[in-house]
């Protein structure tokens, strides 16, 4: 219509302007990551890093809990003991560890709401965990 005013616009997703700007410092350091834990993030990241400050254990890295278990996941990178990782340009919600007993994970967040990573392969009453359930997540 002409003349129209859209007042209702929302970043997502594919919104390209989210992630061509800098992201909001998020930081979270001295995880226990001896069994696998998430970090929830309170907004969609446009980067990650990861921290491994253990000086004897590798970490693993994923986007699901499944994915990092000791007890069948496959989903996982490795970040060495004393290393850190590459800055990771990637849409996530959350990030998964496990094997390490000292993590940081350090971010750069959008303005992109968390529900927007609706997975549907999971339950309804927590539908907003990431990607999980996806391909060569877990």
């Amino acid at each position: 219509m002409a003349g129209q005013i859209f007042t209702n616009y929302k970043v997502g997703l594919q919104h390209a302007g989210s992630y061509q700007v800098s992201g909001k410092p998020f930081a979270s350091g001295s995880i226990n990551a001896g069994t696998a834990v998430s970090i929830a993030f309170p907004s969609v990241t446009r980067w990650v890093q990861v921290v491994n400050n253990d000086s004897s254990n590798a970490c693993r890295v994923g986007f699901s809990t499944d994915g990092v278990t000791e007890d069948g996941g496959v989903n996982f990178f490795t970040v060495a003991a004393s290393s850190v990782s590459h800055p990771l340009e990637l849409k996530l919600s959350q990030i998964s560890l496990s094997g390490s007993t000292d993590v940081d994970i350090v971010a750069g967040l959008t303005y992109i709401s968390v529900q927007s990573i609706n997975n549907p392969n999971v339950s309804p009453s927590a539908p907003y965990i990431n990607w999980s359930g996806s391909s060569g997540v877990g």
